[in-house]
């Protein structure tokens, strides 16, 4: 399969990537690794500001290079509502093909995880 240089450019660097801990972290989680793909985001937030993310996933490509994407825009958003961009729009911006675009949602559903534990209540 032949990747767009901008998935390439995420999926090789993925300088997001890892996990977070401590105080002020949150974790979601989507999808399962016996199912193809599995992915999580880590934020560290405060005061209703992501300051930091970082994710994991167990993924193609294409899913990867996305939630480097996402991770990399995350800090200084406020824990609320959706992805930085939406599935489809992230689907055109990594060239995702048809039959992977279903991955996309488990990303939202990971980043919705995520800020949904971080809301303030």
């Amino acid at each position: 399969m032949r990747y767009s240089e901008e998935t390439l450019r995420y999926f090789e660097s993925a300088a997001a990537a890892g996990k977070l801990n401590g105080p002020g972290t949150f974790r979601g989680a989507a999808g399962a690794r016996s199912q193809g793909t599995w992915v999580q985001f880590d934020l560290r937030v405060d005061s209703g500001l992501i300051r930091e993310a970082r994710f994991l996933a167990f993924a193609c490509p294409h899913t990867i290079a996305a939630c480097a994407w996402v991770a990399e825009r995350a800090p200084g958003r406020e824990v609320v509502g959706g992805l930085p961009e939406s599935v489809a729009e992230l689907s055109r911006r990594f060239g995702v093909p048809v039959e992977k675009r279903g991955r996309l949602l488990l990303l939202e559903d990971a980043w919705i995880d995520a800020v949904t534990k971080a809301a303030p209540r």
